[in-house]
């Protein structure tokens, strides 16, 4: 039974985007505009980044760049030293996209990121809610273009071990379409071929945030307060069979992210504003960056 140390206490606010910069763990704060880093070793908070515009999914590159998918900005954005920024997606098509969620970035540097519609706050530009990707050039701007025409809810991402699998979470909460986890093989040509689908939710909650271990299994955030056994961690296999599940001891887990030296400690947010860590999962966990 795996073991839930509450770093943060509940406090109706969600954290999402756990991101393990080598030292140090950073998640996000949307509805106050902040990136909070977590000391593990005092376990205290501080903000390392305030301004944002609703941020929430956050992931670094192969280079140590952070990027961030800031929802009320409608926009994805790198975060700069000194409080700054940089814009680095924010139209599909010279049209804005909706309300970007959660990326995965590829080690060629392209930023796949889901773009949802069902709960943005203005109307929108785009009548789809998708996969996007946007792909680095030469001049240092971001070329966006769409990646998936079969999502109506897409949400968290995550790439296989050899980058040739993306994992995307549909998980619409309308409740009338089943939640579902998808696997998109990444063709030669940088497209998304038909997805498999690996594990089917029904209408209950599926899946939020992923993060991989190094035998490639996926580990997600699911379950809701209202249905089944409530807030879960799964460990899916890469070909959909869960392998292991853990109660959360709280209502919605919303993320999770494996840091600390040998990456063998499992973070996980919450929607109702938590942080938890998990010591004695067995496991260790696989990122970009930074590299084990």
């Amino acid at each position: 039974m795996w073991n839930f140390e509450e770093i943060l206490p509940e406090n109706g606010d969600l954290t999402e985007g756990p991101a393990w910069t080598g030292k140090s763990l950073l998640i996000t704060d949307g509805k106050s505009d902040r990136i909070l880093e977590i000391d593990p070793k005092s376990k205290k908070s501080s903000v390392w980044f305030h301004g944002t515009q609703g941020v929430n999914g956050l992931n670094f590159n192969s280079k140590g760049e952070l990027f961030g998918c800031e929802q009320r900005g409608r926009r994805i954005v790198q975060y700069l030293e000194n409080n700054e920024k940089k814009t680095i997606a924010e139209r599909l098509d010279g049209r804005k996209i909706n309300h970007p969620n959660d990326l995965a970035i590829d080690p060629s540097g392209n930023i796949w990121f889901s773009d949802q519609i069902s709960t943005i706050d203005e109307l929108p530009q785009l009548d789809h809610a998708s996969i996007l990707k946007a792909t680095p050039q030469q001049d240092g701007s971001y070329n966006c273009e769409r990646m998936t025409f079969d999502t109506t809810s897409p949400n968290g991402l995550l790439f296989s071990e050899d980058y040739k699998t993306l994992y995307v979470a549909q998980s619409t909460f309308n409740g009338f379409e089943r939640r579902q986890l998808r696997a998109y093989p990444v063709l030669e040509n940088g497209k998304l071929g038909e997805y498999k689908l690996l594990h089917d939710f029904g209408p209950h909650r599926g899946i939020d945030g992923m993060t991989l271990d190094s035998e490639g299994n996926i580990i997600a955030t699911c379950g809701w307060e209202i249905s089944g056994p409530g807030g879960m961690i799964c460990v899916f296999s890469p070909k959909g069979r869960i392998i292991e599940s853990h109660s959360v001891p709280c209502k919605r887990p919303s993320n999770c992210t494996f840091g600390g030296e040998n990456l063998d400690i499992l973070y996980v947010t919450t929607l109702e504003g938590h942080l938890f860590m998990v010591k004695n999962t067995g496991r260790q966990g696989y990122l970009l960056y930074p590299e084990k």
